[in-house]
């Protein structure tokens, strides 16, 4: 049932005005309430007045005391209130197309949703929105949202998103940035697609939507080995990643002179691939795009090496090892070295784990899986236990992307799996436990 409230957090505003779990949202201060995004906007207000129908079907009015701005306390059936909505594009570099067969059904489903956009940071392409959606979004001030640009030329937009009517989003993102939408983009680059100056050609048409448009990532195109009847891509290569690194670069230098940001930034991936060194701190203004890896190695560097000068306690000495993707691991050696540098009884080894599973043209870390971990650290000098990032896990749990589990992984490998948070000085922590 739409709205269906599932709980009431107790001695919340929502539970003081009589709410109750199995109760339905109708509306606040008058207005309908269609999704999480009206409730949320409409129930901000101080003191809101709520219609509620019970389960008999009843309807009843009722007041909340509340202060402007804090949460009146409810959890729906579902997150959204509805249904996500799906993707309506067929992308020729979509990740999810490069699947295997027999996964999961949720690792299958494409959301293109405003909605997630706005509250948990998913990036859209806005081919799906209908002109209520987009009058929506700019009514509420729905902001910042993430948007998968990709070009800026209509035509090649349809091509890339596999699209005819891919080229309109462009014309509601002018629209958004008119009324101050705050969107930060991604455009996922395609050696001989929308490299090169069509790359600068997006670039600047993104620049001219400065600041709605205050930080754009450009990474490169993933490609696994399950490309059957999918379009021909090519994969960056060294020459071609530093042709595009030092492309972005000069742009966005442009920019900071201009603009006083660079906009535009290049993921870590990039710059592995073109073994070119990671930029400073400084380079990456607050690192706005870190979920897309822009700056994800130098953010981690930081942290790790300033929690290292401020401790002093002596390590354990307790053996461990560190199972990374290729990418990450001369970062990695880098860092484990400096802790045994200030503490020589720190004993861990860091493994590189080729990704089998997708292809070996993938080797970010975040996509490395449990069955690739038991068929390459089986039989070798784990020490006593094994660290791995959190984002190999999916949802929280133990889980990787191949439905093998961090139990499977301790029981192959006779060692405690150990996540550990995308954060240098837990890092730090996790070596000398």
């Amino acid at each position: 049932m739409q709205n269906l409230i599932r709980s009431v957090a107790p001695g919340s505003p929502a539970a003081q005005a009589g709410i109750r779990p199995g109760d339905r949202l109708v509306s606040v201060d008058g207005n309908a309430v269609a999704d999480v995004l009206d409730y949320m906007y409409y129930s901000a207000d101080e003191d809101p007045e709520f219609v509620v129908q019970r389960p008999d079907g009843s309807r009843e009015t009722v007041s909340l005391s509340k202060d402007d701005g804090r949460d009146a306390g409810l959890e729906f059936e579902t997150y959204l209130m509805d249904k996500p909505r799906s993707c309506a594009n067929n992308c020729i570099f979509c990740f999810v197309d490069q699947m295997p067969k027999g996964m999961r059904p949720t690792l299958y489903f494409k959301d293109d949703d405003v909605r997630l956009s706005f509250l948990t940071g998913s990036y859209i392409t806005l081919t799906n929105m209908t002109e209520r959606e987009v009058r929506r979004v700019i009514a509420l001030r729905i902001s910042p949202i993430n948007v998968s640009v990709h070009s800026t030329d209509p035509a090649l937009r349809c091509r890339l998103l596999g699209n005819r009517n891919a080229g309109k989003g462009l014309v509601t993102m002018r629209r958004f940035a008119k009324a101050g939408i705050e969107m930060n983009c991604q455009i996922v680059c395609c050696p001989g697609i929308n490299d090169g100056d069509e790359l600068t050609r997006t670039m600047r048409d993104l620049a001219a939507m400065y600041p709605a448009v205050p930080s754009v990532s450009v990474v490169p195109v993933g490609l696994t080995k399950y490309r059957e009847n999918l379009p021909a891509l090519t994969p960056f290569d060294r020459e071609k990643a530093a042709e595009t690194v030092a492309r972005v670069e000069a742009y966005s230098a442009l920019c900071l002179k201009e603009r006083g940001s660079r906009i535009f930034f290049c993921s870590d991936e990039l710059y592995l691939k073109a073994g070119l060194p990671i930029p400073d701190e400084d380079f990456y203004e607050g690192y706005p795009q870190l979920e897309n890896g822009v700056g994800l190695i130098r953010l981690l560097r930081s942290e790790f090496c300033a929690a290292l000068a401020q401790r002093a306690r002596k390590a354990e000495g307790t053996p461990f090892s560190i199972a990374c993707g290729v990418s990450a691991a001369p970062a990695l050696r880098e860092l484990l070295d400096a802790a045994k540098a200030k503490f020589p009884a720190v004993d861990g080894r860091v493994f590189a784990v080729e990704n089998d599973f997708f292809g070996h043209t993938v080797d970010v870390t975040g996509l490395v899986t449990g069955g690739d971990l038991i068929a390459q650290l089986r039989g070798k000098a784990l020490g006593k236990r094994l660290l791995i990032t959190d984002r190999m896990l999916r949802h929280g749990g133990g889980v990787f992307l191949d439905d093998v589990t961090t139990k499977d992984v301790e029981n192959a490998l006779g060692v405690p799996v150990e996540p550990v948070p995308q954060d240098g000085a837990a890092l730090l922590d996790a070596m000398l436990e």
